[in-house]
């Protein structure tokens, strides 16, 4: 059997609430199997020339390596801000049992059509 590899995607929002609807609709896709909302939090960013402070959520998505593209897309799609932190971390290692729920829990990737 090939071994999945898995990722942790980072997302800023603007609030908890904007978090906790993005992580639903991640999870009833199965694009991602779990997320975690982390709020408040303070970000200091350079934003348009200026330094800026706000208060954010930071929401934590696990799921397959091969569905980062299709995450973020989505993500993207549901996000408010006009360029929202998307990042993805590759799992290197994690409770073998816990990883192979994230497989079971999430779908494979569709097909890019051309």
């Amino acid at each position: 059997m090939a071994r999945v590899g898995y990722a942790m995607l980072v997302v800023t929002c603007p609030d908890a609430r904007t978090a906790e609807s993005i992580s639903r609709r991640l999870v009833e896709e199965r694009l991602a199997a779990c997320g975690n909302v982390m709020a408040p939090v303070t970000s200091i960013y350079r934003w348009k020339g200026k330094v800026q402070r706000d208060s954010e959520a930071i929401l934590l998505l696990k799921t397959r390596r091969s569905l980062v593209r299709d995450c973020t897309r989505r993500v993207r799609s549901l996000h408010p801000y006009e360029l929202p932190e998307i990042i993805a971390i590759p799992v290197v290692a994690g409770l073998p049992d816990y990883l192979a729920w994230l497989g079971r829990e999430t779908r494979l990737p569709t097909k890019v059509r051309r």
